[in-house]
C-alpha cells in the first residue's frame, strides 16, 4: 500500500509540565552554585526537543540525527574538556545551519536535518573542535554541558564528591569565561595561561584535574567496586526508546490508513487494480483452491478478488484495527467472511476470508499456522518503490508462512530512471502567471527541489534522455538488507530531442519510477505489468522526481570540448550523465534516505563531478 500522507513525526515525546527555574545569574559561579537544584530541561544538539535527562537526549540524537555522542567519545577518547568542546562546537554549527560533519551549509534548520549523517572522518574532526574557543559555552545556561558525564551515584558519600569536585571544575571554567572572549582576540595567546583560581595557570589546573571524573572517582584509582555498571532500572534504556518511536510511526501510519480517502485514491487507480485483478482472476491454475494470505489488506480488496477466484482460504491481515473491522464488514456484507457455523442448504461453507487484525511480525503461529500459505498477495509498493519500508513485512511473512514451492503476486520490481527537461521543473509555469512575470518563484522552488524529492507526474515531452533500468528485486529469494543498496548507471540523450531547436538539450534532473512484474513463473495462463512509468497511464505513485543543483548541457553528436569551460555548459556539453545513487531505510522508521552523486562525461572523456546530494523520503 502507498500512504499518500507524508509520515514526517518527531519521534520523542517533549517533556512537560516541567517546573521553572528560579531566575539565574549569568555568571558561572552562581551556576554552579545553583547546580544542586537545576531542573531544566536538556534541548537537543539539532532540533527544539527537550528531554528530562542527558541519556534520553543522546539516545534521541543516535537515533534521530545520526550523532552517537557516547560512541564518539569512545572512538576518539575524549576527554571532559574535548567533550565540552564538541557540545560547544555542534551547537554552533547547527545555529548556522551547517553539518557538524562536514560543514555543509542548508536554508533552514528542516534541510539540516534532512541532511544529517554519521561522520565519514572523525579523526580528522577532532582538532576541529578541539580548538580552545569551544571552551566558552555557545548556549547561555546550557544545562547539557554540566550532565554529560554525569554517572548515577551509588551512594549519598560519592554524591557530595561528584558535587564538590563539580564546583571546582565550573570555577576553572568561571575563569575561562571571563577572560576568554578577550584572550580569542589576541593572536598567539594560549587559553592555558589564563590563570585558574588559586593563582596557578589554567593548564596546570586542567592537569591536576584530569584524574578526577565528574562523578568525583579517579580515574587512575578505581577498583572494581566503583566500575560498576549502572543499574538497570537507572536511566533509559536506548532498545526502549527505539521501540517507542517505532511505535509511534507504525500508530500515525496506520492510522493515516484509516482515512477512506487514501482507499478511495487507490481503488480509484485503474492501473493498479487491473493488474492485480487481472493477475488474480486470470490465472485459475495459481489461485484454485488455496490458501492465500494478503498483507496490508485496508478495505479487503485483493482478498475478495481472491475469493472470487476460487481460493479455499484468504487471512486477510491488516494492522489499523478500523480498516480490519470495515474489511470484515465488506466481507460479511459480500458474503465472503469465513463465520463460524455458517452455511447454505447444502452444507458447504459460505465465505473463505478470515481477517487478521495485527501488524504481520506480530502474529502468532495460532492466528496462522508456519507453512501454510500457497499464495502470498499484497499492494506493499510506495513512493519511489520503497517509501514506507513495508516490503520488509513482505519478506517476514515468505519467511514465516508460504509453503516452499508458494508464490508471491506481484514477485519482481524494477526502479527505472531517467533524465527530464526544463517543462519537468516548475519554471515554465511561473513565468507567465496571466501575463505576469513571476519566474522569482519558479527559481526559488527549483532551488528547494534540490533538496527536497518532488512526487509528480512528469510529462513524456519533458523526458530528455533514454530511460534505464537501476535496481531489479526478486521477492521469492531477496533479503531484507538488499532493500538498501547503491548502484551506478548512466543516462544518455535520447537522438531525437533538442530544446528550441539547438544541438544541446539541458536535463535538469532524473526521475525514478518503478514497475512490478505478475511474471509467468507463477501467472501462467496471463502474466502481467503494473507500470508506474511516465509513458504508461497516470497512477497514483506518480514519479518520484530529484533535481541536479544545476541544469546540465547534453548533446548527442561529437562535440569538441572547451578547456576554458566546464563539462555540462553550452560550450561543452556532457554526452552522458553518470549517477551513482543509493537508496537506504532511514533511521526514521518508515523513511528512506537517497543520496545523488552527478558526474557529467564530454565526448573525449572528460568528467565533471558535482557535490553529492542527499534527500529524504
Amino acid at each position: 500500500m502507498a500512504e499518500k500522507l507524508k509520515l514526517d513525526q518527531e519521534f520523542v515525546e517533549e517533556t512537560e509540565g516541567e517546573e521553572d527555574f528560579e531566575e539565574q545569574n549569568e555568571d558561572w559561579e552562581d551556576w554552579s552554585e545553583n547546580d544542586d537544584d537545576l531542573n531544566s530541561s536538556f534541548l537537543c544538539l539539532f532540533c527544539d526537543s527537550k528531554f528530562d535527562s542527558s541519556d534520553t537526549l543522546f539516545d534521541h540524537c543516535s537515533f534521530n540525527h545520526s550523532f552517537g555522542f557516547k560512541g564518539i567519545r569512545k572512538t576518539l577518547d575524549l576527554d571532559f574538556y574535548d567533550s565540552f568542546k564538541l557540545i560547544n562546537y555542534i551547537r554552533s554549527q547547527v545555529s548556522g545551519n551547517k553539518c557538524w560533519s562536514c560543514g555543509h551549509k542548508f536554508q533552514s534548520n528542516k534541510d539540516l536535518l534532512n541532511h544529517l549523517h554519521e561522520a565519514i572522518d572523525l579523526k580528522g574532526l577532532k582538532p576541529v573542535f578541539g580548538d580552545d574557543k569551544y571552551l566558552k559555552p555557545f548556549m547561555e545556561e546550557d544545562s547539557l554541558l554540566h550532565s554529560f558525564g554525569e554517572e548515577d551515584e551509588d551512594d549519598e558519600e560519592e554524591s557530595m564528591a561528584s558535587v564538590d569536585n563539580r564546583e571546582e571544575l565550573m570555577q576553572v571554567f568561571g575563569k575561562v569565561n571571563g577572560d576568554l572572549e578577550k584572550l580569542l582576540d589576541e593572536p598567539g595567546e594560549n587559553v592555558l595561561d589564563i590563570t585558574a583560581p588559586g593563582g596557578d595557570p589554567l593548564g596546570d589546573t586542567i592537569k591536576s584535574l584530569e584524574k578526577i571524573t565528574v562523578n568525583g572517582a579517579g580515574n587512575g584509582d578505581m577498583g572494581p567496586d566503583d566500575q560498576k555498571q549502572k543499574p538497570k532500572s537507572r536511566g533509559v534504556s536506548f532498545a526502549n526508546v527505539v521501540a517507542k518511536e517505532i511505535k509511534n510511526v507504525n500508530d500515525n501510519y496506520f492510522g493515516a490508513y484509516s482515512s477512506f480517502g487514501i482507499h478511495r485514491e487507490m481503488i480509484s487507480d485503474k492501473v493498479r487494480m487491473d493488474a492485480y485483478r487481472g493477475a488474480i482472476l486470470n490465472n485459475p491454475s495459481l489461485m484454485n483452491d488455496v490458501t492465500v494470505m494478503d498483507v496490508g489488506c485496508g478495505t479487503g480488496i485483493l482478498s475478495l478478488f481472491a475469493a472470487q477466484a476460487g481460493a479455499a482460504s484468504v487471512f486477510a491481515v491488516e494492522g489499523s484495527s478500523k480498516m480490519a473491522s470495515v474489511a470484515t464488514q465488506i466481507a460479511q456484507e459480500n458474503g465472503r467472511l469465513r463465520v463460524a457455523n455458517s452455511s447454505l442448504d447444502n452444507g458447504k461453507c459460505t465465505g473463505v476470508i478470515n481477517v487478521v487484525q495485527g501488524m504481520i511480525e506480530d502474529l502468532d503461529d495460532e492466528q496462522i499456522p508456519p507453512n501454510s500459505v500457497d499464495v502470498l498477495l499484497s499492494e506493499w509498493m510506495g513512493y519511489c518503490l520503497l517509501y514506507e519500508s513495508m516490503l520488509s513485512s513482505v519478506l517476514y511473512a515468505r519467511d514465516r508462512w508460504l509453503k516452499p514451492g508458494g508464490a508471491i503476486l506481484p514477485d519482481t520490481a524494477t526502479i527505472f530512471a531517467a533524465g527530464f527537461g526544463r517543462g519537468g521543473t516548475s519554471i515554465p509555469f511561473w513565468e507567465n502567471v496571466y501575463g505576469f512575470d513571476m519566474s522569482c518563484i519558479g527559481k526559488e522552488v527549483v532551488e528547494d527541489s534540490a533538496q527536497l524529492p518532488i512526487v509528480d507526474v512528469v510529462d513524456t515531452r519533458d523526458i530528455v534522455t533514454e530511460s534505464v533500468a537501476v535496481q531489479t528485486f526478486d521477492l521469492m529469494t531477496m533479503k531484507t538488507d538488499e532493500m538498501d543498496f547503491t548502484t551506478t548507471f548512466e543516462l544518455h540523450p535520447k537522438s531525437n530531442i533538442s530544446e528550441e531547436g539547438g544541438p544541446v538539450t539541458w536535463c535538469h534532473g532524473v526521475a525514478l519510477w518503478f514497475d512490478t512484474g505478475f511474471t509467468s513463473r507463477f501467472c501462467k495462463e496471463m502474466p502481467t505489468v503494473l507500470s508506474t512509468s511516465p509513458y504508461t497511464p497516470k497512477t497514483h505513485w506518480s514519479q518520484t522526481i530529484f533535481t541536479f543543483t544545476e541544469p546540465i548541457a547534453m548533446g548527442t553528436g561529437e562535440f569538441r570540448t572547451d578547456c576554458s569551460t566546464s563539462i555540462g555548459t553550452s560550450a561543452s556539453p556532457a554526452t552522458r550523465i553518470q549517477l551513482r545513487i543509493s537508496i537506504v531505510r532511514s533511521s526514521q522508521h518508515r523513511s528512506i534516505d537517497i543520496s545523488l552523486e552527478t558526474s557529467g562525461i564530454s565526448s573525449d572523456g572528460q568528467k565533471r563531478c558535482w557535490p553529492v546530494q542527499i534527500f529524504n523520503l
